[in-house]
């Protein structure tokens, strides 16, 4: 390949670049939780409280998204309250043997 002088050069994003994929309804209903999670802060509800809500809220989910399976609709539950819970739960209790190994760091 040759290039001349004063021919414009082709750029390589001349190539189609795929469609954006929809979401699909599970996907969507996910999102939906996980921002209403954030929200209204259930995080730092009592476990009871917690449960209530996250009954109540995929309740409502599965009634706006009709067409989740009833093993979507568990698994958004059980996905909701895994992202409830804190992945290090600070402050419930001391990791440090003692307080020599506290301050060692």
């Amino acid at each position: 390949m040759t290039i001349r002088k004063g021919e414009p050069l082709k750029k390589s994003r001349d190539r189609k670049r795929p469609a954006p994929r929809e979401a699909d309804s599970f996907e969507m209903a996910r999102n939906e939780l996980f921002s209403a999670i954030h929200q209204c802060g259930v995080m730092h509800a009592p476990d009871s409280e917690r449960d209530e809500w996250m009954a109540d809220t995929v309740s409502f989910l599965a009634e706006r998204h009709p067409e989740l399976t009833a093993t979507q609709v568990k698994e958004l539950r059980d996905v909701g309250m895994r992202f409830c819970q804190p992945v290090i739960p600070h402050g419930r209790e001391h990791s440090a043997v003692s307080t020599e190994d506290a301050n060692a760091a």
